[in-house]
């Protein structure tokens, strides 16, 4: 069992940043992948970016690539979403995921656990 909490979400700006974390407990943070995902209000959940569980290898949704970034400290058991340039379409619940196994995946039925949620919201 994998508990992870999301922190970091609040109201920004237009054009502003917002560094997310999630920190991971139970068993070994290393065994896996990481993923963020967000939903905004009246919509699916979507990918938003993963990596893998080294971290050497990231991919990201069309919508946010060269603007937010996701890096693992393992020691620290934590994975991040650093979110740049931010705008109102952003506005979303923030959900940080582990996948059993090295290999990264969008798809959100492929992970295991699931944090809470940090919300996120872009003013115009």
């Amino acid at each position: 069992q994998v508990q992870l909490v999301e922190s970091g979400g609040g109201l920004v700006q237009a054009g502003g940043s917002l560094r997310l974390s999630c920190a991971a407990s139970g068993r070994t943070f290393s065994n896996y992948a990481m993923g963020w995902f967000r939903q905004a209000p009246g919509k699916e959940r979507e990918f938003v970016a993963t990596l893998t569980w080294s971290g050497s290898i990231t991919y990201y949704a069309n919508s946010v690539k060269g603007r937010f970034a996701i890096s693992r400290n393992n020691p620290k058991n934590t994975v991040y979403l650093q979110m740049n340039s931010l705008k109102p379409e952003d506005t979303a619940v923030y959900y940080c995921a582990a996948k059993t196994g090295a290999g990264s995946t969008r798809r959100l039925d492929e992970y295991d656990y699931w944090g809470q949620g940090t919300q996120v919201t872009v003013s115009s």
